[in-house]
C-alpha cells in the first residue's frame, strides 16, 4: 500500500473537550488508527471549525462550559454538516443518552475511568465513489479491564434499547435486563424508574450475588429482633423500604432455588413476612432485575424457575 493511499484513507476527526489532558491523549493515540486529529476546547470553538473545515467524525464531550455537547450537537445537525457525532461522557446516564440519540448522535460512549491500555479503531468507507468519507462504525473505545460503554456498540442497537426503555417505563410491569457486565444495566434500571409513575418513590438496589441465602432474605424482607444470632434489633427489608418505588435486583440469576421461590411468592401475593416474624406486610414494589447470563438457557437448564422468569 502506497503512502498516498494511506493518506487518502485517513479519517478527519474533530475532538471537542475542555480538558487538555484528554485532547493531548487523543492527539497522540488516534493517529495510530489512521486519523488526522484537530482539537477544539469548547463547543463554540468546534462550531467555528466546522464552518470552515470538513470532518468525518466529531468526538464531543457532553459537559463543557458555555455551549455543552448536546447543544453543540443540535447546532451541528441544524447546520447540515455531514460529520458523524459521537458523544463522550465521564458521567453517563440514560436520559442524556436518549436526548443525544434523538438529536442525531451516531453513538454515546463512556470515557474510560483509567486511560491504561486502550485503543481506538476507525473504519472508513467511501460512499458512492465520492471522496467524502463516512464511518461505519466510527469509533470504539476499549479500556484494558473492560469495555466502558452504555450500549451494545452500534447506534441501531442502542436506539432499540432506549426505545424499549421509553415504552416499558410508564407501565407497571416487572422488567428483566440481560447484558454483559459493564454495559450499563444499572443505568437502564434507574432510567426506567425515573420515567415511571414511581419516580417520586424510592429506588433501591441490591446485588444478589453478594449474599448467602439467610443474609439475602434478611436484606430483602427484613427480620424481627432475635430471629437469628446477631439480630439484636428489628430491621426493615428492602421490599418494605421500597414501597411505592422500584427495587433493582442485580445478578438475579445467582439466587438459589429457595430464594427464587420466596421471591416468586412475594411477586404473586405482594405480601411477605420478616424473617422470624408472623405478621404479613403488604407492599407495592416494582421489580427491575438484571443478569449477565442468558436467562432462557438458565431456565432450560433448570437453574432458574420458569414461573419466576415470566412473573
Amino acid at each position: 500500500m502506497t503512502q498516498d493511499t494511506l493518506l487518502g484513507n485517513q479519517i478527519r476527526v474533530l475532538v471537542v473537550d475542555d480538558e487538555r489532558p484528554i485532547r493531548f491523549l487523543m492527539e497522540k493515540e488516534l493517529p495510530r488508527a489512521g486519523c488526522v486529529v484537530t482539537c477544539a476546547e469548547s463547543g463554540e470553538d468546534a462550531l467555528e471549525r466546522l464552518r470552515t473545515q470538513e470532518f468525518d467524525v466529531v468526538l464531543m464531550d457532553l459537559k463543557m462550559p458555555g455551549i455543552g455537547g448536546l447543544e453543540a450537537l443540535r447546532r451541528i445537525r441544524e447546520s447540515g454538516a455531514s460529520a458523524e457525532v459521537v458523544v463522550l461522557t465521564g458521567h453517563p446516564d440514560v436520559t442524556s443518552a436518549i436526548e443525544a440519540m434523538k438529536l442525531g448522535a451516531y453513538d454515546y460512549l463512556t470515557k474510560p475511568s483509567s486511560w491504561g491500555r486502550w485503543s481506538s479503531c476507525c473504519v472508513a468507507r467511501r460512499s458512492g465513489g465520492s471522496s467524502r468519507r463516512r464511518t461505519r462504525p466510527c469509533v470504539a473505545w476499549w479500556h484494558s479491564a473492560a469495555r466502558r460503554r452504555c450500549s451494545s456498540g452500534r447506534s441501531g442497537a442502542m436506539a432499540a434499547v432506549l426505545a424499549t426503555v421509553e415504552r416499558v417505563a410508564p407501565t407497571d410491569a416487572n422488567v428483566l435486563i440481560e447484558g454483559e457486565s459493564g454495559t450499563g444495566k444499572g443505568l437502564i434500571a434507574q432510567s426506567i424508574h425515573q420515567r415511571s409513575a414511581r419516580a417520586q418513590g424510592p429506588f433501591l438496589a441490591i446485588n444478589c450475588s453478594g449474599f448467602q441465602d439467610q443474609l439475602l432474605e434478611s436484606e430483602l424482607f427484613g427480620h424481627e429482633k432475635g430471629a437469628f444470632t446477631g439480630a439484636a434489633t428489628m430491621k426493615q427489608g428492602l421490599f418494605e423500604v421500597a414501597d411505592r418505588g422500584t427495587l433493582f435486583l442485580d445478578e438475579v440469576a445467582e439466587m438459589s432455588q429457595a430464594m427464587q421461590a420466596k421471591l416468586l411468592q412475594v411477586l404473586d401475593s405482594r405480601e411477605f413476612r420478616r424473617v422470624g416474624g408472623t405478621r404479613l406486610h403488604r407492599v407495592d414494589v416494582r421489580i427491575v432485575a438484571a443478569t449477565n447470563k442468558p436467562m432462557q438457557r438458565e431456565v432450560a437448564m433448570g437453574r432458574f424457575r420458569e414461573d419466576l422468569y415470566y412473573a
